[in-house]
């Protein structure tokens, strides 16, 4: 494995000043320092590309996507099916981000007919894993979880730690997701170690993140509370909005299921605030949530709360939400149950 995580996205001259742990505002700073100086139309396309990645990772989402649509089109002038691709990957990444799952999906499925005639087999593996991020987010778990396991034997064989702490990432959120939590503990840990020893803080923060969660789901509050204020530390040093905002999500789950549910509702109402400011519909629907059912539980009337799920239905029904979704009904068949009782006590 090589030592050392790389940033397959700052290209040309900015791979020698940029790397996996600059902050976004560096890297704002100095792509659009180059883009401006930019002497050539594929210069032009991946000054564009980086500081369109500056500005998704800072929320600034109307910014990068006049920046990815400005690398594509330099990209296309010079014909250059990798530049073309690599700016297509950030599109999609960004319509992922902002909710519109089926845009991305289309962006992601032309980036990787782009970057399969490149040759450019990095552009080709981010653009797969682009499209399998996807589909595991829509909860399609049997369409991608053998596009994760063909990604993470790939990525293991050419020593990329990155997108094995990507891989594993994603294997174990599935597992998580289907109750296997010992078998996504597992791998969220190694996950943890692998992102360690290559120096990728965002994808170590990211892996403490969904340690944290499988913690918690085991009756571990302290101890998941301790991981993400470690990782917040790291977001905030790299100025990761969108992971920050996850982050202060994860501690809202964490103190809804140890039945803290006021603070819960504080932590939630702070990330809903997070993602609406950055226009992130998917976190935003999450918090909203996670909202509803802590003020349940302090509360909130029979009504109120099925008004909120209602409309929360709709909502992950249009950005294409399926474990969101089952969450939503999993909760209404409680609030309408017959046989619940008055006192609420745990989730």
């Amino acid at each position: 494995m090589n030592s050392k995580a790389i940033a397959p996205e700052y290209q040309g001259e900015l791979r020698t000043v940029l790397g996996v742990n600059s902050s976004y505002e560096e890297v704002l700073t100095k792509a659009s320092k180059a883009r401006r100086g930019a002497g050539s139309s594929l210069e032009q396309a991946r000054a564009s590309l980086a500081v369109a990645e500056a500005y998704r990772r800072l929320g600034r989402v109307e910014e990068a996507g006049e920046a990815w649509r400005d690398s594509y089109r330099s990209a296309r002038r010079t014909g250059e099916k990798a530049a073309m691709a690599w700016a297509l990957w950030s599109g999609g990444t960004l319509a992922r981000q902002c909710g519109t799952l089926p845009l991305a999906r289309r962006l992601l499925t032309h980036a990787l007919d782009l970057a399969e005639g490149s040759g450019d087999r990095v552009a080709y593996g981010y653009c797969l894993a682009g499209l399998a991020e996807t589909g595991r987010i829509q909860g399609d778990y049997a369409a991608v979880g053998e596009l994760h396991a063909e990604l993470l034997a790939q990525a293991r064989a050419h020593g990329e730690p990155r997108h094995i702490v990507w891989a594993l990432s994603g294997i174990a959120q599935m597992h998580r997701n289907t109750g296997a939590l010992d078998e996504a503990l597992e791998m969220f840990e190694e996950s943890v170690r692998t992102a360690a020893a290559g120096d990728d803080a965002r994808g170590h923060a990211w892996s403490m993140r969904g340690v944290a969660d499988v913690l918690s789901a085991q009756g571990h509050p302290e101890r998941a509370l301790e991981l993400l204020s470690e990782a917040e530390v790291i977001c905030r040093r790299m100025d990761l909005k969108s992971a920050l905002a996850y982050n202060h999500k994860m501690r809202g789950n964490v103190l809804y299921r140890a039945g803290r549910y006021e603070s819960a509702r504080s932590v939630y109402a702070g990330a809903l605030a997070e993602f609406r400011a950055m226009n992130e519909p998917r976190g935003a629907a999450l918090s909203r949530l996670g909202l509803v059912r802590a003020q349940y539980f302090m509360g909130a009337s029979d009504a109120s709360t099925l008004d909120e799920l209602n409309a929360l239905e709709r909502e992950v029904a249009r950005i294409g939400l399926r474990q969101a979704a089952e969450t939503i009904r999993a909760f209404r068949a409680r609030v309408e149950a017959p046989e619940r009782t008055a006192e609420r006590t745990r989730p």
